[in-house]
């Protein structure tokens, strides 16, 4: 795919130009050159242009767009007594947070970046300077990876090859669709004569990104990731110049904070929608726990297995419906954070990240604050191997940073346990665990339109789809389709 930060400069440039004229339509509307967007005559009464589901990172960009183009006849409903979707920060203190979802952003990731910037959310690199700490039973080996994850370069310069061949956006439309579908990552992996040392590290470089051990994990959907990264495997799965790379101050959800702000009575929180009807007629009806809402068009800017939670009536197209059934619905996470006074390990030479061999950390890493005014240590965790009672869970994640990083770890200020497949019943899975012959089998119904319903969300994404950066995307692109739909009604 070669490099993609040209190619976003000049997508930036088109939408900026389409939501100028989208907005210099409504100015004009009155005179019968944009009905769509100001409607000549008597409107019809309690019926909006846009409804959109979700108020996560996709939902709240593609509102913030409308509204930079002069659309002001729309609702934001989430389902959540807060915005932000899978992006959620923790308060850890003195000021100071914790993400407890996504968090990081890297190169060519310009359409989060550009956002960011917009919002005037400053942004700091993540640290990983010294040595990591790998653990294997009581075994432990501090090595400098130079800001990677330690995967074999070769075998990494064979996957970036073979993403070439497998467009990002589409992966089902690759040519050799039909061969890299029916393997996972695992299978693949076995061929490559991997040491057995080394298939820890790929496990949790597979389960980091996709949500699964390589053995579930679709090879195509894996290079699809790895196209979105310029065609680079280390641009995606390491720290250093890579999709790892970079932090917000303040967290990742203020991004979505700042933008519900400005939305005020348009955005309505705790407000589920249960049922769809006549989304194939001019007025589509959403029933929510808060009453009815009436819209032209609605954006779906939610996962697609949580589509599948809301009843259509009349029941969604046969392809549309397979792939929601089909989605992977259950692949949650469970992120702790330990908060210390101070981040004591890079005194130590160590860069506060761990790997674990056939432990219950599949990677843990330094996420202190910018200036490391406290030291806090997250992780990534295997659910079954960690106590679910928060006391213990405590004292047994400290005994293994104890191990890693010295008694001073048994000492925290405090410590935060964030289960996603608990967390609430809208967030049933983090990212996109997508299994060998998916793509071949329901690509095509992914972002096809149905009637008046606009499939967003960050799954729908042409690039970096199930990042952060791809909801941003799939938030432009639904806000500029809703608004060119308005023009041409």
């Amino acid at each position: 795919m070669g490099k993609i930060l040209s190619p976003d400069k000049s997508i930036n440039r088109q939408r900026r130009q389409l939501l100028k004229i989208a907005g210099a339509s409504t100015a004009v509307g009155t005179m019968g050159l944009g009905p769509g967007l100001a409607r000549a005559g008597k409107p019809d009464e309690g019926v909006l242009d846009i409804a959109i589901i979700g108020a996560g990172l996709a939902g709240l960009t593609a509102a913030r767009d409308l509204r930079q183009a002069g659309c002001e006849s729309f609702v934001v409903l989430e389902a959540r007594n807060r915005v932000g979707g899978r992006t959620l920060n923790y308060d850890v203190g003195s000021g100071q947070v914790s993400e407890v979802g996504g968090q990081w952003i890297g190169p060519g990731q310009t359409a989060v970046a550009d956002l960011a910037r917009e919002l005037d959310v400053g942004t700091f690199p993540s640290y990983y300077e010294g040595k990591t700490v790998i653990l294997g039973g009581d075994g432990r080996l501090a090595i400098d990876l130079k800001g990677t994850f330690g995967s074999d370069e070769a075998i990494g310069a064979r996957l970036s090859q073979l993403s070439r061949d497998v467009p990002s956006g589409a992966p089902w439309k690759s040519q050799k669709a039909a061969e890299l579908d029916k393997l996972s990552v695992g299978d693949w992996l076995a061929r490559q004569n991997i040491k057995p040392e080394e298939r820890t590290g790929w496990n949790a470089s597979v389960a980091l990104s996709g949500g699964v051990m390589p053995a579930k994990m679709g090879l195509l959907h894996f290079l699809s990731m790895i196209n979105s990264a310029a065609c680079d495997y280390m641009q995606l799965d390491s720290i250093k110049h890579s999709a790892q790379e970079t932090r917000f101050i303040g967290g990742s959800q203020v991004l979505s904070n700042r933008m519900a702000q400005a939305l005020g009575k348009k955005l309505r929180l705790s407000c589920p929608v249960r049922r769809i009807s006549d989304w194939d007629r001019e007025v589509v009806t959403l029933h929510t726990d808060q009453g009815e809402v009436r819209a032209r068009h609605v954006i779906m800017a939610i996962h697609p297995a949580l589509c599948d939670r809301v009843r259509f009536d009349p029941p969604l197209p046969a392809r549309r419906a397979a792939l929601q059934r089909a989605w992977p619905a259950h692949s949650p996470a469970r992120k702790t954070a330990m908060v210390y006074r101070r981040p004591f390990w890079r005194d130590k030479g160590l860069n506060g990240h761990i790997f674990q061999v056939d432990g219950p950390i599949l990677w843990a890493f330094d996420n202190s604050p910018p200036g490391g005014e406290i030291g806090v240590i997250n992780a990534f965790i295997s659910n079954a191997l960690v106590p679910s009672d928060h006391q213990a869970a405590q004292r047994f994640m400290a005994e293994i940073y104890a191990q890693a990083f010295g008694r001073e770890a048994l000492s925290p200020v405090s410590y935060h346990d964030h289960d996603w497949g608990r967390a609430d019943p809208w967030t049933i899975t983090c990212v996109s665990a997508i299994p060998p012959g998916f793509w071949s089998t329901h690509g095509d119904a992914l972002r096809q339109p149905c009637g008046n319903l606009i499939w967003s969300g960050t799954e729908t994404a042409e690039i970096w789809a199930g990042y952060m950066d791809g909801a941003v995307r799939s938030g432009h692109q639904a806000a500029l389709q809703v608004l060119n739909g308005l023009r041409r009604a």
